[in-house]
């Protein structure tokens, strides 16, 4: 399976898995054509998807999705919630997904469980691939880390997860009190302590790659994120590489079976290897020392 990011943060959001000849896409933050533009970029054709799959409504996440569906005729994955609210997606196109239970999508199948955050009813997802078993773990926006989802993602190969900020620049930074407050809600976004907290609970020695996602702009820098969950994942024990999405342009970000470069925190780290699920969400406590 190849694992590209079509653009992560809040000027949208787009990650394809590629297995063989075809592909799904998680989130859809952008417009046809830019969509199209950036799946040519990585030598993939809007045919080659299966589905879509919507973790939350939210603009940066959804913006393209009808608009997509209608041009392409994806089936779209979502939870009953976040397909009403994209009501143009016609009904014969929608395919609701309820947490803990695992359902098929084409090459691809889909596990997920609910997730706290400021939208009708987000998820995040464990999606396998039915022919080589890859499994990828897709947590977007997290105002807390749930009970089910370690257990979702506790055999994943890649583990793609929400990094939003880092505390000491959203505390310090611009943005307006009411704003701070809600992005350190239990419906808002994980800083980066909380995501190296979930990342060294998540390390297996099968675990092939973290990358992190959903990066602040403002608040947050790649080379800060990554050094924060690297850090504790290497208190955990594990040398699985820890990396940044790249926020605006599509970015390669592992290929389960290869070697992976060796580079500093904040891209692709260090030597990894490759083998080869949920249920109702609640806070979980974690150790959050840096």
């Amino acid at each position: 399976m190849k694992i590209w990011s079509l653009g992560s943060g809040s000027r949208g959001n787009g990650i394809v898995l590629v297995e063989g000849e075809r592909a799904l896409l998680v989130d859809c933050g952008f417009g046809p054509r830019a969509i199209a533009t950036r799946l040519k970029s990585i030598g993939i054709a809007p045919e080659q998807i299966v589905g879509l799959v919507i973790t939350h409504e939210h603009q940066d996440h959804a913006d393209g999705a009808a608009r997509a569906q209608h041009k392409w005729r994806w089936p779209v994955y979502a939870s009953a919630g976040t397909l009403a609210r994209l009501p143009e997606i016609a009904t014969r196109w929608q395919r609701p997904v309820t947490p803990g239970d695992a359902v098929s999508a084409e090459e691809f199948t889909l596990e997920s469980v609910a997730i706290p955050h400021d939208a009708a009813s987000p998820l995040a997802f464990a999606i396998t691939a039915t022919a080589s078993g890859a499994r990828v773990g897709i947590a977007h926006d997290l105002g807390a880390v749930p009970n089910a989802l370690p257990p979702l993602f506790a055999r994943c190969d890649v583990l793609l997860i929400e990094a939003n900020h880092d505390e000491a620049m959203l505390r310090t930074g611009p943005y307006p009190a009411a704003l701070k407050a809600r992005i350190r809600s239990g419906r808002g976004h994980i800083d980066n302590a909380q995501a190296g907290a979930l990342a060294a609970a998540l390390v297996h020695p099968a675990l092939q790659m973290i990358a992190l996602l959903h990066l602040s702009e403002t608040n947050n820098t790649p080379a800060l994120a990554a050094q924060a969950v690297e850090r504790l994942v290497r208190r955990a024990g594990s040398s699985v590489p820890v990396r940044a999405a790249a926020g605006r342009t599509p970015d390669a970000l592992v290929t389960l079976g290869a070697p992976l470069a060796s580079s500093r925190a904040g891209g692709p780290s260090g030597p990894s290897g490759r083998t080869g699920p949920p249920g109702t969400a609640g806070p979980m406590q974690l150790s959050l020392a840096v």
